[in-house]
């Protein structure tokens, strides 16, 4: 890089809609959107609703092997609010067909996989869900980072 140069994702956070790598497996946030069970099409996310106080927000991501070996992608996500505050991905029921799931994979294979309901779906992309407090979308910019091998890590500026 040229002096004064930055890398999108690594000394910046990359807007989503940026596909960038990280251990050889190249990431990309299409879309963040709250997330209501209540309305059609989000009942085919989540089927419970967040608590008093709280929202749910779908992180759609594609995870893509580009390289001529099989790799494996992190299972490693997190938001982060500007209060330092870290909030995980919930868990979702193995028979949610968008959920987000690490898996080994083939050179030149995704996440979601070709073809399936996810890929095919409006996001085109899997979901981590997560569960923030309502305050939380105060303490903006919100940032999903993706940890890597060591200390590597992507970080992606959530349009929230």
């Amino acid at each position: 890089m040229a002096c004064g140069d930055t890398e999108p994702g690594v000394d910046e956070p990359a807007r989503e809609g940026l596909a960038l790598d990280l251990d050889g497996v190249r990431y990309n946030v299409f879309i963040t959107r709250q997330l209501n069970p209540r309305v059609t099409p989000d009942e085919a996310y989540v089927n419970e609703e967040a608590p008093p106080g709280e929202a749910l927000y779908g992180v759609f991501i594609e995870v893509c092997n580009p390289s001529d070996e099989e790799l494996t992608p992190s299972d490693e996500f997190v938001i982060l609010d500007n209060q330092d505050n870290r909030f995980e991905p919930q868990e979702l029921p193995e028979d949610n067909q968008f959920a987000y799931r690490t898996k080994a994979l083939a050179p030149k294979e995704c996440i979601p996989e070709a073809g399936s309901v996810a890929q095919l779906g409006p996001t085109e992309g899997s979901m981590l869900l997560f569960q923030l407090p309502l305050q939380t979308t105060e303490n903006r910019p919100l940032e999903l980072e993706v940890e890597g091998e060591g200390d590597e890590k992507l970080t992606f500026e959530l349009d929230i």
